[in-house]
C-alpha cells in the first residue's frame, strides 16, 4: 500500500470519526460496521484470512516443575529439587533430611507432633506459612526454607544446620556445636549419609565435638 493510500485511508477512518460523533450523523447507518469496512478495504486477501491467536489455557501458562536433580527413582525427586533450588540449598541435603525425617511419607508423624515430608512442629510449620503440612509441595517448601534458615544462622556449617533443625537452634547455640544427644548426632550423621548416597560422592567425615549421651 503507498503512502497516498494510507493518508486516504486515515482521512476516511477520521471523517467516519467525525460523522458518528456529530448530532444526527453516519446516516442512521451503524459506525462500527462502516468502520471495519473502511479499515479492512484494500487489504490483502491472505492479511484478512489470518485468523486470532487462540488463548492461551491456563495450564500451559503456569510454569512446570523442572526435572529433577536427584537419581531416578527418588521419590518427589522434582518437587525436591524446586524447594531446595527455591531457597538456595542442595537438592542432595533436602532429598537425605526428607530421607531421615519421613522416609518420603507424607502422612509420617512423630509423637512430638511433627509431620509430613520434613516433619514441621504445627508452630514451626505456621511461622513458614504452611498451612497443610502434609501437602508435599508445602511442606518442602517449607522444609527447605527452614533449613536455608538455619545455613544462613551457622555460617552455611552444614552439620550444626542440621542438629539445629533436628534439635532447635538454642540447643546447637547452648553447646556451640552439635548437642550431646543421640538422637541429634545420629540425625545429623544418617542425614549426610544419605545426602552423599544422592550426590553419588563419598558422605563427609563428621566430626560431633560431644559424644553421645
Amino acid at each position: 500500500m503507498s503512502v497516498e493510500a494510507v493518508v486516504a485511508r486515515v482521512e476516511q477512518l477520521r471523517q467516519l470519526v467525525d460523522a458518528a460523533v456529530a448530532p444526527g450523523g453516519n446516516d442512521g447507518k451503524d459506525f462500527a460496521s462502516q468502520l471495519t469496512a473502511a479499515s479492512t478495504a484494500g487489504l490483502p486477501a491472505a492479511m484478512m484470512a489470518i485468523p486470532p491467536a487462540a488463548p492461551v489455557a491456563a495450564a500451559d501458562a503456569a510454569p512446570a516443575i523442572g526435572a529433577s536433580a536427584l537419581p531416578a527413582g527418588v521419590p518427589f525427586g522434582a518437587e525436591i529439587t524446586a524447594a531446595a533450588r527455591k531457597h538456595g540449598i542442595d537438592p542432595a541435603l533436602l532429598a537425605g533430611l526428607v530421607r531421615q525425617e519421613s522416609n518420603f511419607d507424607p502422612t509420617a508423624g512423630s509423637p512430638a507432633g511433627a509431620r509430613g515430608l520434613t516433619q514441621l512442629m504445627p508452630a514451626t510449620a505456621a511461622g513458614l506459612g504452611v498451612t497443610d503440612v502434609t501437602d508435599p509441595a508445602q511442606a518442602l517448601d517449607g522444609g527447605a526454607r527452614y533449613l536455608s534458615q538455619q545455613l544462613d544462622a551457622f555460617g552455611g556449617d552444614v552439620t550444626k544446620a542440621l542438629a539445629a533443625y533436628n534439635a532447635g537452634p538454642g540447643a546447637v547455640q547452648r553447646y556451640g556445636g552439635v548437642p550431646p544427644y543421640a538422637e541429634t548426632q545420629s540425625y545429623v550423621q544418617k542425614v549426610q549419609v544419605f545426602a552423599a548416597a544422592y550426590r553419588g560422592t563419598p558422605a563427609p567425615a563428621t566430626s560431633l565435638p560431644y559424644p553421645t549421651v
